[in-house]
């Protein structure tokens, strides 16, 4: 790739890194922008901006042990951002140093303000293609890669080797998870995990073989358990409450359930649609607030709000972007939207409320607040049969939990809760 061929692609990636530090927006909502670049530059600046953040800490104090006093952000404009890039084309992503210190100086010349600091920003990335993995395995990069508050409430949660663990987890890129739609499915070529699930490295899903057809969808081999956990649910009515974008409402569809998918936000319900349209799956689709929404049915399914924490493999900006109140600020919704889920249970009927999320105040603490106000439900706790025989997935109260150091000689998996309920 040309220097030439390389600026759009690098200024794309400087874009994506900039609003993710400097406004903290998720990655995710900002890779729109890249679908009017060529195929290949779309892919390289999301793999450049996606390497500086699952680095970002390492990276960060590499350059800091180069330029030691802080650059004015008023005055540098993004040479900082262009810093990180620049080391991470070379020391994570192994590029070609000349093409990165280039690249660098070209996205400094482009600004008007970091075209100030374009000596610096050469220099600095000269002296990182040198000497940059030493000085990164001088230090402790996973420590780093980890802000403080997530690292301190892991150890508090899962103790010192785990909480290493799960941030060792969080410096690979996940692979692609897949649910098929039935036995027929046509798939491409992968490794089977349990149940419906196959796994394959990351791709161009659109491209792959029975993609367009609607045999398969894309779903964390983890984000598969909350729908087992509900049990047979062939013929049965089931209300899935915040459903986009939509994986555990096509399982519990090609289970053979009568679903009512609910979801507040139009933009996730119009994903969901499509999903469903290119599966050929039926849900009754409500576009409504959970809290709001009144129903009954025998199984009701719960995929609450939470900081995501769990998925960091797969949104390396997450660390980036959240920060301790967050976990503090989502708690009480996901807490009224269990409430609500729960009224619209059937005596002797099955709930399973779930989130993406590591942190207890979001999963644990929930259950224990509910069962404490609501005698008339009890915990019907998971078994390892259930799960495909991976009773380490079981927490002491019997829910579910996994990390996203389980499963780690077959890449990992998102780490989840969920809790089973039967209402008495």
């Amino acid at each position: 790739m040309s220097n030439d061929a390389g600026l759009p692609a690098r200024k794309a990636a400087l874009s994506l890194l900039s609003a993710v530090l400097r406004k903290r927006r998720p990655l995710d909502a900002l890779l729109d922008t890249l679908k009017n670049l060529p195929p290949r530059d779309a892919g390289f600046a999301r793999a450049l901006a996606s390497g500086a953040l699952r680095h970002f800490g390492e990276l960060d104090m590499t350059i800091r042990h180069f330029v030691p006093k802080p650059l004015p952000t008023h005055k540098a404009g993004p040479a900082m951002e262009i810093l990180l890039l620049g080391a991470a084309e070379m020391l994570i992503l192994k590029g070609p140093a000349h093409a990165a210190v280039d690249g660098a100086n070209n996205l400094a010349a482009a600004d008007s303000k970091a075209v100030h600091f374009k000596p610096l920003i050469n220099a600095v990335l000269r002296r990182v293609a040198k000497e940059g993995d030493a000085v990164r395995s001088s230090r402790d990069a996973t420590r780093l890669n980890t802000p403080d508050w997530m690292w301190g409430r892991w150890q508090a949660q899962y103790g010192a080797d785990v909480a290493r663990a799960i941030a060792v987890a969080h410096g690979t890129e996940a692979p692609l998870d897949i649910t098929l739609k039935n036995s027929a499915s046509v798939f491409p070529e992968s490794a089977a995990l349990f149940g419906a699930s196959r796994r394959l490295p990351a791709g161009r899903v659109e491209e792959l073989p029975g993609f367009a057809g609607g045999d398969w969808w894309v779903q964390d081999v983890a984000a598969t358990l909350p729908v087992i956990l509900l049990g047979d649910v062939k013929g049965r009515k089931v209300i899935d409450l915040c459903a986009a974008p939509g994986g555990k409402t096509m399982q519990l569809a090609a289970a053979g359930a009568e679903v009512t998918a609910v979801e507040s936000d139009p933009a996730r319900l119009l994903r969901l649609k499509e999903n469903l349209a290119r599966t050929g799956l039926n849900a009754t689709l409500v576009e409504q607030d959970a809290r709001d929404f009144k129903a009954s049915a025998p199984f009701v399914l719960i995929d609450a709000p939470c900081t995501a924490s769990g998925t960091i493999r797969r949104h390396p900006d997450l660390p980036w972007i959240k920060e301790p109140g967050d976990v503090l600020a989502r708690a009480p919704l996901a807490y009224e939207i269990l409430e609500s889920g729960a009224a619209m249970l059937e005596p002797g009927g099955v709930l399973v409320f779930a989130v993406c999320s590591l942190e207890r105040e979001e999963g644990e603490e929930q259950i224990a607040a509910f069962l404490y106000a609501h005698p008339e439900f009890a915990r019907a706790p998971v078994t390892a049969e259930e799960i495909f025989g991976h009773g380490e997935w079981i927490s002491p109260e019997g829910d579910l939990r996994t990390l996203p150091c389980h499963l780690p000689d077959r890449g990992g998996m998102d780490g989840f809760y969920a809790a089973r309920l039967k209402r008495l």
